[in-house]
This record gives C-alpha cells, sequence and structure tokens, in this order.
C-alpha cells in the first residue's frame, strides 16, 4: 500500500509539471493567435502564401487555407477549406498535395513553443516544419503530375461544420483541452512505467533500433518519439520536456526526435481526418512519413558535421 501511494504521488506530481509546463505554452500562445486572426494575420498570410500555391499546382486561394492551418490547427485550415467555391474544382491530387502541406506544417505558434520549451531554437522549428511541408508539396505535385495520377475529380466524405468564432468558445474549448491533455499525459505516463515494468520498452527499443541507428538517434529517444508519432506533439513534446530536463536524452536526440515529431506526429487521427477531406493515403499517410523520414535521415548528415558548441549555440537552446 505504501508503493501504490509513493507510485501516486510520484504520477500526480509528473502530470501536474508536465501539463502545467504545456499549458504555460498553449494558452497565452493560443489566446495570441486568436487575436492576430481577428485582426486579420491569417488573411495577409495566405495573400504571400497565395503566389507561392502554384508551384504545388494549387490555384492561389488554397494560401489562405494553410495559412488558417499554419497560425491555427488542422480544423482552423479546413474550416477556411470548407468556405472556398475553388474546392469543388479541385483534383485528388491537389487536395492530397494541399492536405499533406498541411499536416507537416500545423498549428505553428503553439506547436513550435512547445519544441522550444523542450530545447529547440524556434527559427530551426519553422525551417525544418516549413521547408519539409513545402518540401512535400513540391515532391508529391511532382509525382502526381508526372504520372497523371489521381487527376479526377475529388469527392470529399466530410465537411467541418461553421463554428462561432468567439472568444467565449474558445474559451471554452481550451479549458476542455486542457482537460484533455491533462488527462492523456497521466495516462500516458501510467502506460510508460507499465511497459517499462513489462519489458516491453526494451522489446520496442530492439525493434527499432534499426531505424534509430539510420535517424541517428539512441535507444532512450524511441518511447516518447513513438508516443509524439502516433498521439501528437502536444503529449510527444510534453514527456520531451520532461526527459530533456531530466539529462535522460541528449542534445541531438531532443532535436532529432522533436524534427521528426513536427513534420509527422497524430499519424492515425490526422492521417484519418485528412482523408476524409479528400486526402489520398499514397500523400497523406505513406507520402508524408517517407518524406519525414528523409528530412531527419539529412538533418542527421548535417548535425552530425556540426560541433555541439555551435549546435547548442543556434539550433538547441
Amino acid at each position: 500500500m505504501k508503493k501504490l501511494r509513493i507510485f501516486v504521488s510520484k504520477l500526480v506530481r509528473e502530470t501536474f509539471t508536465t501539463s502545467v509546463a504545456l499549458f504555460k505554452i498553449t494558452l497565452p500562445i493560443s489566446a495570441l493567435t486568436k487575436l492576430l486572426t481577428d485582426f486579420g494575420a491569417t488573411d495577409m498570410v495566405g495573400s504571400v502564401l497565395g503566389s507561392l500555391m502554384g508551384l504545388f499546382g494549387l490555384p492561389g486561394e488554397m494560401g489562405l487555407v494553410w495559412a488558417s492551418a499554419l497560425l491555427t490547427n488542422l480544423y482552423g485550415g479546413l474550416s477556411a477549406f470548407a468556405t472556398l467555391p475553388q474546392i469543388g474544382d479541385l483534383t485528388i491530387a491537389q487536395v492530397s498535395v494541399l492536405t499533406t502541406m498541411m499536416l507537416m506544417a500545423h498549428g505553428l505558434p503553439v506547436e513550435m513553443m512547445i519544441a522550444r520549451k523542450a530545447g529547440v531554437r524556434l527559427r530551426f522549428s519553422l525551417f525544418v516544419r516549413g521547408g519539409g511541408a513545402l518540401l512535400a508539396g513540391l515532391v508529391l505535385h511532382g509525382v502526381y503530375q508526372w504520372t497523371g495520377w489521381l487527376n479526377q475529380p475529388c469527392q470529399a466524405l466530410w465537411q467541418p461544420p461553421k463554428v462561432d468564432a468567439g472568444w467565449l468558445n474558445w474559451a471554452l474549448a481550451q479549458g476542455q483541452n486542457m482537460l484533455a491533455i491533462a488527462g492523456v499525459i497521466m495516462l500516458l505516463l501510467v502506460v510508460m512505467y507499465l511497459l517499462e515494468f513489462l519489458g516491453v520498452i526494451r522489446l520496442l527499443t530492439r525493434w527499432l533500433r534499426p531505424l534509430l541507428v539510420v535517424l541517428g538517434m539512441s535507444d532512450a529517444a524511441a518511447p516518447v518519439t513513438m508516443i509524439g508519432m502516433f498521439l501528437g506533439l502536444s503529449y510527444g513534446g510534453g514527456l520531451i520536456i520532461q526527459e530533456a530536463r531530466s539529462g535522460k536524452l541528449p542534445v541531438r536526440d531532443v532535436v532529432l526526435s522533436l524534427s521528426l515529431m513536427g513534420l509527422c506526429h497524430s499519424v492515425i487521427e490526422d492521417t484519418l481526418l485528412m482523408g476524409m477531406v479528400g486526402g489520398h493515403w499514397s500523400a497523406i499517410l505513406a507520402g508524408r512519413i517517407v518524406l519525414s523520414l528523409l528530412v531527419v535521415m539529412g538533418l542527421r548528415l548535417v548535425l552530425q558535421m556540426v560541433p555541439l558548441a555551435v549546435l547548442k549555440r543556434y539550433v538547441y537552446a
């Protein structure tokens, strides 16, 4: 019974510490993003991105969609997507390119601050997320254009409903998110303890070791990286904040793990969401995973040539 009390006390303490660290980031940044969006920041970013959309075979209006996703989240981007009359003229290939770019770069104000709290500088996160999304868009557009694949009109299975964008609804949504995040973090910590006790983490690490070696990560990075990829950057990033503070993860592990999680997280939920609006699995699942791994492999090669002192100065904060 005493051991159980000690475990519960430790669990509550770690859940509280990890959750508060996340809330200190997400709440102010979400409020600032909401304020900027109300004052037209999304439209300004969308007009800039609109001039680039042709590079990816997309109409300029899709710049507003990506801008909404970049500054808010995927649902914000899809809400903008649903309001545009041009969506009925898009092909499956075009929607697949757009949704993959959104998957690789969205919610940047909040998600980059989570990475910053774990130790990765904002400019590096922006470079990886933005550059990875742009590269994915170019590659996928090139492949679809060259092969002529998926050129038929897109038929979405679902469109997001229009919601009241007022501050009251925003506050209620934030409260719900905070409770959900705290609950999931507590559950994840319990699962991590249980998996470690049962030896599953050692087994998982053994299976993933070849991939980790290719990506340049140590065994210690495997569990939190997988959690981030499958459940989301908020959860994986929250655990990495805890691991980085404890000194369990080397600097390069933190950088590479957060880079991979940034480009490829919530693999199940977000992939299903983008599939429902017309994205094809070849882009939103296979393409996203493969391109994310290739980007991180490239980062690994570059970081190996960078002295640790330089890495800490310009990449790791």
